[in-house]
């Protein structure tokens, strides 16, 4: 494939969304259209697109209810869009790879081995694979790549990726992964930009689902997911980590069956198992002041972020650039407040001005520790990574 010509169409499947991006593969990866389904299922849906720099919004279908649905719809309108259906390769983000997780080509080989892993990430394989497998029956000349979440904290230090489990579990690939590797591979190329990728760094995913990750010297040597996604931080629905011997409760006295179990930690927990009312941040911070259920939501979802500074900068050793990403991390500047707040003793303090103005730096003058926020670009990752593979 001659990379000067191509266009690279990089689909990002959330849990209830579903991203696109067209990019140019020429000399300089440009991007030159967008979009996204999001609120897939839930009240609100929507969806939208970006080309020629102008941002638009189109009516649903009726019949678009559901993921299956949407990705339908997805696959058919990229393939009648006059600028979208351009694209000549095809790039998905996937979340779990278990321990083979390199970006590959898409082959038969490959979709058997996802398919036998989707039941350990319920939430983003399954959806993922469908989403493979629409553009493989309507697109059959078009070669498809995947990009894993979990490829960035692969070479993580043994002690940070074993689970405290009989060894023959570690030894059947059950172990600590970690996630939002590709967003985490954004940033660091952005601190490399302006030179303070070096160093003891903390990066905060913040968004529907949340982690951080400890950079030192370019490599992850710890993240708070573990061996899925819903591990880790309370997110927005998710529980993240939890006493195994509550979920041991639920199923004995509360008459949870496995799956109903799972669904409830993953869809019921979280942000919106707290509050009683939203798992979205944005609706928890309008009624922090009025609901008190609201208001310990997000005080627990601040407070576990913070411990996980304080853990990672003890495992570390130091700190010395700290970056706030991803929808809640680049946007609530209150959120990132509360979180720095009782941490200067670590070096960490916020210039409330440019914070609240959701500067790049948001660090006092002088301050020891550099404190970012930097949007993300994974579907831009992910273009980096396959031009390179159809280089080779």
């Amino acid at each position: 494939m001659n990379t000067a010509t191509a266009k690279l169409l990089a689909i990002n499947a959330g849990s209830s969304s579903i991203k696109f991006s067209l990019f140019s593969l020429a000399a300089k990866i440009q991007k030159i259209g967008e979009g996204r389904i999001s609120r897939i299922g839930l009240p609100g849906m929507l969806f939208e697109f970006t080309e020629n720099r102008l941002s638009q919004t189109e009516p649903l279908p009726d019949e678009v209810t559901d993921y299956a649905s949407a990705i339908n719809f997805v696959v058919d309108w990229l393939g009648n869009h006059p600028l979208f259906s351009q694209f000549t390769v095809i790039a998905h983000r996937m979340v779990h790879g278990m321990p083979n997780c390199a970006p590959a080509i898409v082959n038969n080989s490959l979709l058997s081995r996802l398919k036998k892993e989707a039941g350990d990430d319920p939430e983003h394989l399954p959806n993922e694979i469908k989403l493979i497998e629409a553009f493989a029956s309507r697109y059959r000349q078009v070669n498809q790549y995947v990009c894993f979440d979990s490829y960035f904290h692969q070479d993580m230090p043994t002690v940070a990726s074993l689970l405290p489990l009989p060894r023959r579990f570690t030894q059947s690939g059950i172990r600590r992964y970690g996630f939002h590797g590709l967003s985490y591979q954004y940033i660091m190329q952005r601190l490399t930009s302006f030179g303070k990728a070096d160093g003891k760094i903390i990066i905060a995913h913040l968004g529907n689902g949340s982690s951080l990750a400890a950079v030192k010297d370019g490599k992850s040597v710890d993240t708070t997911m573990g061996f899925t996604p819903a591990s880790g931080l309370p997110m927005s629905t998710r529980s993240g980590d939890i006493d195994p011997g509550v979920a041991w409760h639920i199923l004995k006295h509360e008459g949870f069956n496995a799956d109903e179990l799972i669904r409830m930690l993953n869809h019921e927990s979280g942000l919106l198992g707290i509050s009683g009312s939203s798992g979205d941040m944005h609706d928890l911070l309008s009624k922090y002041a009025t609901d008190r259920f609201a208001a310990e939501a997000v005080d627990l979802f601040c407070y576990y972020v913070k411990k996980s500074i304080g853990a990672f900068t003890a495992a570390m050793g130091g700190i010395d650039v700290l970056v706030f990403t991803g929808g809640i991390g680049e946007n609530a500047p209150e959120i990132r407040k509360q979180i720095c707040t009782g941490l200067e003793f670590l070096g960490i303090k916020l210039d409330d001005e440019s914070n609240q103005q959701n500067k790049n730096k948001i660090s006092v003058t002088g301050g020891r520790v550099k404190t970012y926020v930097l949007p993300t670009d994974e579907e831009l990752v992910m273009a980096e990574i396959v031009k390179e593979l159809i280089n080779v």
